[in-house]
C-alpha cells in the first residue's frame, strides 16, 4: 500500500517513472532485436530504439531524483551537483572543533564550513550583558547570543532565514534590543526544557554544516582579578575595566563540560582557540572542568589564531606572545602547538580609525613565541576593508591546509602558502 501512494495525483513522480519503464521496455526490446538474426534495415531500427530507450531512461532518473530533491531539500533552487558535493566531498574534511565566542568565532567558522562539515563550536556561556544577558536573567537560561551567532554562520539554509534570526528590535518596546535569534533559542529552550536541545532544534531550522555545543549547561559567572587584587564580577563589566587582568575564573569553581564538547575534541583532527575576546571569549572555555584535559590528550593538531588587534583596557599593550602567555598560564604547555599571526599592514587610515578606540595592531614578536614552546605560522590571513578583521576564505584554508599536512605525517611538516616552512611536533608539558 505504501509503494501506491507513489501513483497518487500530485506527486510529480508518476510521469517519471513511466519514463523510466517505458525506457526500459525500449532499450530491452531494441537489444533483443540487435542480437537477432535479420537485415540492415532491421538492425538500423533496433539501434534507434535502444538509443530511445537509453535516453529515455536517463531523463526519467534524472527528473525523478530531482523531483525527489525539490521536497526533501532545504533549498530546491540549488543544484544537484552542488548538494552532492555539500553531502560527500564536505563530509570526508578534517574534523575541526573551534573553540570561543563572539563575532570572531562566528567568522572563523563561516570560512571552515566551505571545507568541511565536520565543525563542532564550542561556545562560551559566560556572557551576562546585552539582549543574552537580559534572557539570561529573566528565564534563568544560558546565553544564547554566541550560540545563535554561530548557529547562522554555519547555517545553509535561505539568506532571509539567516536575516531573520540575526533581526535586532528596535523601538521603545519591551523587545527592544532583542533578536530574533535569541528569542527563538528562548522559547525553544522553553518548549524543550533543555538548552541543549534547542540548540539542536535551531541547527535543523537553519540546516547548519557542523554542531554548536555550550563549554558547560551551568549557569556560571566570569570574575576578573586585577593586578591590585580587586575584583570585577560579569564578562560585560570585565570588557571595560580599567585596571590590567591578572587572571580569570569561574563562578561557581567545577562546572563540568558538555558530553559533546569532550566528545568532539577527543575526535578532532585540529582544534582551533580563536580568534576572539581573550580573556572574555577564548579563556572561559578552558576554565570549565575537562576542557584543558581533553584538548591536551587529543592527538589533533593545536592551533591559536591570535588577534589582530588589541582591545581597548581588556588586552591594551599586548602583543602576540602575551596572548599566547595567557593562555597558557590558564590552562597547560600542551595547550597549543601553533599560533597563527597575522603579517599584513593595517592602512592608515583604518589606524587611524582604530586608534579612536585605543587600539591598535598586535605585534608579532615571533621569537618569544617561539621561547613558549609554539611553532608561529604568519600569514597575511586579515580583510581591511570597512574593519580589520581575519578575512574568513584565507584563515580556513590555511588552517585546513595545516591540518591535512598534520594528518599526513607522524610530527607535523607543512608549508604555508605564501612558501614559509613551519614544522609543529606537541609541546611539551
Amino acid at each position: 500500500m505504501r509503494l501506491l501512494k507513489w501513483l497518487y495525483p500530485g506527486m510529480k513522480v508518476k510521469r517519471w517513472l513511466f519514463l523510466v519503464i517505458a525506457g526500459v521496455l525500449l532499450f530491452g526490446m531494441g537489444s533483443a532485436l540487435l542480437t537477432a538474426q535479420a537485415n540492415l534495415l532491421t538492425r538500423f531500427a533496433s539501434l534507434v530504439i535502444l538509443s530511445l530507450g537509453l535516453v529515455a531512461l536517463l531523463i526519467g532518473v534524472v527528473r525523478t531524483v530531482r523531483s525527489l530533491l525539490d521536497v526533501v531539500s532545504p533549498e530546491p533552487q540549488r543544484e544537484l551537483v552542488d548538494i552532492v558535493f555539500q553531502r560527500r566531498h564536505l563530509e570526508k574534511g578534517p574534523k575541526v572543533v573551534v573553540i570561543g565566542g563572539g563575532t570572531g568565532l562566528s567568522t572563523l567558522i563561516h570560512g571552515l564550513k566551505a571545507h568541511t562539515t565536520n565543525i563542532t563550536a564550542v561556545v562560551t556561556v559566560a556572557d551576562d550583558g546585552g539582549s543574552s544577558g537580559r534572557l539570561r536573567e529573566e528565564f534563568g537560561m544560558l546565553p544564547p547570543g554566541d550560540i545563535r551567532n554561530c548557529l547562522v554562520a554555519l547555517a545553509d539554509a535561505e539568506p532571509l532565514m539567516q536575516r531573520l534570526f540575526q533581526y535586532r528590535f528596535a523601538g521603545e518596546s519591551a523587545l527592544r534590543g532583542h533578536s530574533f535569534g535569541n528569542l527563538f533559542i528562548t522559547a525553544m529552550t522553553q518548549i524543550t526544557g533543555d538548552f541543549e536541545r534547542a540548540i539542536q532544534a535551531s541547527s535543523r531550522v537553519l540546516a547548519i554544516r557542523g554542531r554548536v555545543v555550550p563549554s558547560t549547561r551551568e549557569k556560571v559567572r566570569l570574575v576578573a582579578e586585577h593586578d591590585d587584587g580587586s575584583l570585577t564580577m560579569g564578562e560585560s563589566r570585565i570588557s571595560e575595566a580599567i585596571l590590567p587582568i591578572r587572571r580569570v575564573y569561574l563562578e561557581p569553581a567545577g562546572s563540568l563540560a558538555t558530553h559533546d564538547a569532550l566528545a568532539a575534541l577527543r575526535e578532532a583532527d585540529v582544534i582551533v582557540l580563536g580568534p576572539g575576546s581573550l580573556f572574555t571569549s577564548i579563556i572561559p572555555n578552558l576554565l570549565v572542568e575537562g576542557v584543558v584535559d581533553a584538548i591536551v590528550q587529543s592527538k589533533a593538531l593545536k592551533i591559536y589564531v591570535c588577534n589582530v588587534m588589541t582591545q581597548f583596557r581588556e588586552t591594551a599593550d599586548f602583543k602576540a606572545s602575551d596572548h599566547v602567555r595567557a593562555l597558557i598560564t590558564h590552562s597547560s604547555p600542551g595547550i597549543l602547538q601553533v599560533c597563527i599571526v597575522n603579517t599584513k599592514t593595517v592602512p592608515p587610515q583604518l589606524l587611524e580609525k582604530y586608534h579612536k578606540e585605543q587600539a591598535v595592531p598586535v605585534p608579532a614578536d615571533v621569537e618569544r613565541i617561539r621561547e613558549l614552546g609554539c611553532q608561529v605560522v604568519a600569514e597575511e590571513v586579515i580583510s581591511t576593508q570597512d574593519y580589520v578583521r581575519h578575512d574568513p576564505d584565507k584563515l580556513a584554508k590555511l588552517i585546513v591546509h595545516l591540518a591535512v599536512g598534520f594528518r599526513r605525517t607522524p610530527a607535523f611538516s607543512g608549508q604555508t602558502n605564501s612558501g614559509a616552512h613551519v614544522t609543529a611536533a606537541p609541546v611539551s608539558g
